[in-house]
């Protein structure tokens, strides 16, 4: 079911991030990520004089992460083809502390005590924590079924990471019986 009808409104901003993953041929994966932003309105930022016109970028940046298939971080690039700034180009650097981190529980604590205010670029670091999602999806979906449900210890890697993966949810009970945790009433 789609959203209610919306109040009356004028969009004022528009951004697109897309996500893709891959399984590259020398065993490793990569995901990428590019978030671009527009407005319906010529608009005016402090380092530019003239205005940006209707619909051009005000941010045009892309995200490379390459993993192993333990979700080990071997290599981060960015590249930041339309900013505020030139400064901003910089930032792209930034994002190497990553290498070597596991893509795990934890990861966006780790992205944003790595990477927060002017230790990085913020949209660069709100990418990360979504790509990873997008890893873990897409590395998962190529796994067989039963190899999807749970992890080398037996415990489902999925576990308390959403509504319906937590342990006192129908999803659990059905699938990992064995975690389920009844809530007390």
């Amino acid at each position: 079911m789609p959203l209610s009808p919306p109040a009356p409104r004028k969009e004022a901003h528009h951004r697109v991030i897309d996500m893709r993953a891959y399984a590259r041929e020398d065993g490793l994966y990569d995901v990428e990520g590019r978030l671009v932003d527009t407005k319906p309105f010529e608009f005016e930022r402090l380092a530019v004089e003239k205005p940006i016109p209707i619909g051009e970028a005000l941010h045009d940046i892309s995200v490379r992460l390459t993993f192993d298939r333990d979700y080990l971080v071997h290599a981060i690039e960015a590249s930041s083809d339309v900013t505020p700034f030139g400064l901003c180009k910089e930032a792209e650097a930034t994002l190497q502390v990553l290498v070597g981190e596991r893509i795990a529980r934890g990861w966006s604590a780790k992205v944003k005590e790595k990477l927060r205010g002017s230790a990085s670029c913020t949209h660069l670091m709100e990418m990360l924590i979504p790509m990873a999602t997008t890893a873990l999806q897409g590395v998962r979906g190529l796994q067989p079924k039963q190899e999807r449900r749970a992890a080398g210890d037996g415990v489902p890697m999925q576990l308390d990471t959403c509504y319906a993966y937590g342990r006192s949810r129908e999803v659990v009970l059905r699938f990992w019986p064995q975690q389920y945790v009844p809530t007390s009433k």
